[in-house]
């Protein structure tokens, strides 16, 4: 109430000067609250913007700035007109032509402050270049017709039917681009999930698998192993099973499955294996190089080698090193690598030696044995 009775004092003391006095002291007391404003913001925005890292708040704070003391100036000269002309018979038209000056002045501020903190922005590292773009544009937009529609409103436009024949045009507009919109959010989506990134390395569910090329509002580009780019729609790998590789890091296990015989020494398997891995310049000695023995299968004992690459792109390649050299040293130390070998028996041949059995093995014999 203090300060209502304030203004109120104010504003009869004011208004009981002569009209000259009233301008000057309404124009006067514009200026130096638009210089304060404009001082007092200078040292604020300086003391936030040293305590606050990045450059997106000194985007914000500086862009606002401006037009805070540009605002005060207009409300002044406002106030002044009111005292000198007799706003009763014209006041509307002037009242909405002010406000309206205002509406595009701060449109056109938070248009701007929407390019300046995507300028900001796209220097941090923790924001994507290819996905600001799209935020800028939503931005300008809803920007743009909140202002459109507060100016038709200042100037006693009734909106209804615009607003109707908007909902119709939206409802065509989505039907007729609905790939194209499912497109957008997936991107939106993709990219608030931090599914993936440029330059990392996925594999899809369809089974394609390389490394991102780029990032589009309608598409992501993959460069297969083959050195081939493949579009897919960004809703389409909304909605799919992505494997990324490359993260929370690069560094991935390799597999190498083989089988040894039975009376194989298998503590000697075991060593022989990682000294092949301990060979291969391209397996990180951290982790080290394991051996795990998996199962007994029918011919063999199954063993897997695993050893840890520092880049998802080099998995073909040390796969199939591995498997050469795995080869060669089983064969050097003499350790047999089974194949399944089935050996038949046939009784009651024919008296040429021939077998007079059919063809599934059974008719006039039997299977007598089958052996690894």
């Amino acid at each position: 109430m203090q300060l209502a009775d304030l203004w109120t004092d104010a504003e009869a003391a004011v208004l009981g000067l002569p009209p000259w006095a009233a301008v000057l002291v309404i124009l006067g007391g514009s200026l130096a609250l638009a210089w304060l404003v404009r001082v007092g913001g200078d040292v604020v925005i300086r003391r936030l913007t040293r305590r606050i890292d990045g450059d997106v708040d000194d985007a914000v704070f500086s862009t606002l700035h401006p037009p805070l003391y540009v605002s005060v100036l207009i409300g002044g000269v406002y106030l002044a007109g009111a005292v000198v002309w007799d706003f009763t018979t014209f006041g509307y038209p002037v009242r909405s032509g002010t406000l309206s000056i205002l509406v595009v002045l701060w449109a056109w501020t938070l248009t701007r402050l929407g390019r300046r903190v995507a300028t900001a922005a796209s220097d941090e590292v923790s924001f994507d270049r290819k996905i600001l773009p799209i935020f800028q544009n939503v931005w300008t937009a809803i920007v743009l017709g909140a202002s459109t529609f507060v100016l038709l409103t200042l100037w006693s436009v009734d909106v209804t039917p615009l607003l109707a024949s908007a909902g119709i045009v939206g409802i065509v507009v989505g039907f007729a681009a609905k790939d194209t919109i499912a497109n957008f959010f997936g991107s939106i989506a993709l990219y608030a999930d931090g599914t993936y990134a440029v330059g990392d390395f996925v594999v899809l569910d369809s089974g394609e698998r390389g490394r991102v090329e780029d990032i589009s509002i309608r598409s992501t580009v993959i460069r297969t192993r083959d050195d081939m780019l493949v579009t897919v729609p960004n809703s389409v790998l909304n909605s799919a099973l992505i494997v990324n590789e490359s993260t929370p890091g690069r560094d991935r296990r390799v597999r190498v499955p083989v089988g040894v015989a039975y009376d194989s020494d298998l503590e000697h398997v075991e060593s022989v294996l990682k000294e092949v891995a301990a060979a291969e310049g391209l397996i990180e000695e951290r982790p080290k190089p394991r051996v795990r023995y998996r199962s007994f299968s029918d011919s063999a004992v199954d063993v897997e080698l695993l050893g840890w690459i520092d880049d998802p792109v080099l998995r073909g390649r040390v796969t199939h090193r591995l498997v050469k050299a795995v080869h060669a040293a089983f064969r050097e130390e003499g350790i047999e690598i089974p194949f399944p070998q089935r050996e038949l028996t046939v009784v009651g041949g024919a008296p040429d030696g021939t077998a007079d059995a059919g063809l599934d093995g059974t008719r006039d014999g039997h299977v007598d044995a089958a052996t690894d």
